[in-house]
């Protein structure tokens, strides 16, 4: 590789690494110059309920209404609904899981960092059936219509004349229709607005409302009128539920599995570079500095996509590190190899790059798929796959980026290219007829 090829390269890896780090700062990237601030963010790690505590809760499905054939698909409806709520409510990577205690299914929903336990409850537990309903003959009733929610497209908060929260709602096509009809047919006459059978609102018609589009108005704050556009953006639960365990669950322990797993993990990269730099010498030096580059990228990589950290995406942070020294290892006893054969230093290191690929690729995309599959099942599992996969991506980035470069670059200097320095044998090399 040209010289001018691998500085380039090199000023390149620099740069990403000064930024990195400063992301990786615990409130963020900071740059003060002379007492001024010239740019500040904050960025922090999410924690997941393991790790900073928030709330579990179980609810019980009643499906006795529900044909066999159909309970799975009902389950994941209501799975879905709930996460769609949790997800407007501002809960970080909430987890909804199905399961099926002694035939009963029930739904649990771990929320992450959520204080108000008892908001967040209220929140997934209603039902919002919302449905629209007209004054009957005798005028001492409201009758339902055909427009309900299922025809129901999206709701919104904003504020009346006088400052009072309200919600703007719009129906789909086939609401649209239902809607001008129930209007036009009752102008001068009061259109109620019931969810889960109370009485929300009951404005006057004062002509026929075309275009699919009304106002919820009633006596609610702002707090609740947010509460009510989230549950009916999500959609009305498909079964009724029940509450049957509710439990908060403490930072304590979170904290201390923390401690421990950087402990662990310190530990475990610690032995590693030591056993790298013994066997490797001047490749395990390198391999060491690039395990740096490594975590640091990856700390900043979690901090800038969001990722929430469980003890599962500790795990699968600690094992990525394990499969980036895997990798650095299979180059190396190629570049091992390729000195013993007689090649030069610079013609060694750029085949045994070249050709520890294929083995080293073939790996790592077995590993991805297994990450995507174990993403896929969900749970507190999903947390490991994302981690891994994305410790994957940055261990390969890392190796063929920034290690290949540093070693290029340095063997260019004669001081470096020592057959020792290499662990390998100088007259074993020089008896093929390699050259130094």
């Amino acid at each position: 590789m040209k010289k001018s090829k691998i500085i380039f390269r090199l000023v390149i890896l620099l740069a990403l690494f000064v930024a990195a780090v400063f992301i990786c700062l615990p409130n963020g990237p900071y740059l003060k110059i002379k007492n001024k601030v010239l740019f500040k963010k904050e960025i922090k790690i999410k924690e997941g309920l393991d790790l900073q505590g928030g709330a579990r809760v179980a609810y019980s499905a009643d499906l006795s209404k529900i044909e066999d054939a159909s309970k799975n698909s009902a389950m994941d409806s209501l799975s879905g609904v709930i996460e769609k709520r949790i997800n407007a409510f501002g809960v970080a990577e909430p987890t909804v899981m199905v399961s099926n205690v002694n035939g009963e299914r029930r739904l649990v929903v771990e929320m992450p960092g959520v204080k108000d336990v008892n908001e967040a409850i209220n929140l997934i537990g209603k039902t919002a059936e919302l449905d629209f309903r007209e004054m009957s003959a005798d005028q001492q009733n409201f009758n339902k219509t055909d427009l309900t929610g299922k025809d129901f497209k999206r709701a919104e908060v904003t504020f009346d004349e006088s400052g009072k929260p309200q919600i703007d709602i719009e129906f789909n096509s086939e609401g649209a229709k239902k809607f001008e009809q129930i209007t036009e047919r009752n102008v001068g006459k009061p259109l109620a607005i019931y969810l889960d059978d109370q009485l929300v609102s009951a404005p006057n018609v004062n002509d026929k409302i075309s275009g699919g589009r009304g106002v919820i108005t009633g006596q609610f704050d702002i707090k609740e009128a947010k509460q009510l556009a989230i549950q009916l953006n999500a959609g009305a639960l498909p079964v009724p539920i029940k509450m049957v365990e509710q439990r908060s669950v403490g930072a304590t322990l979170g904290q201390e599995s923390v401690k421990m797993s950087i402990y662990a993990g310190i530990l475990g990269i610690l032995v590693v570079s030591v056993f790298m730099i013994i066997y490797y010498r001047f490749l395990g030096v390198i391999s060491t500095i690039g395990l740096v580059l490594y975590i640091v990228f990856m700390i900043a990589l979690v901090k800038l996509f969001g990722i929430t950290m469980t003890m599962g995406g500790i795990a699968g942070l600690i094992l990525s590190v394990g499969m980036s020294m895997e990798t650095d290892v299979l180059v190396f006893e190629r570049i091992r190899e390729e000195l013993r054969l007689g090649k030069t230093f610079e013609t060694s290191v750029t085949l045994g790059f070249k050709r520890a690929w294929s083995s080293i690729r073939d790996s790592n995309v077995v590993s991805l798929i297994i990450a995507a599959l174990l993403y896929t099942a969900g749970g507190t599992i999903r947390g490991f796959a994302v981690v891994l996969a994305l410790g994957i991506s940055v261990g390969l980035a890392t190796t063929f980026g920034g290690t290949q470069t540093i070693i290029q670059g340095l063997i260019r200097y004669k001081i470096f290219r020592k057959h020792t320095w290499f662990a390998v044998e100088k007259s074993l090399a020089e008896s093929t007829g390699g050259k130094k």
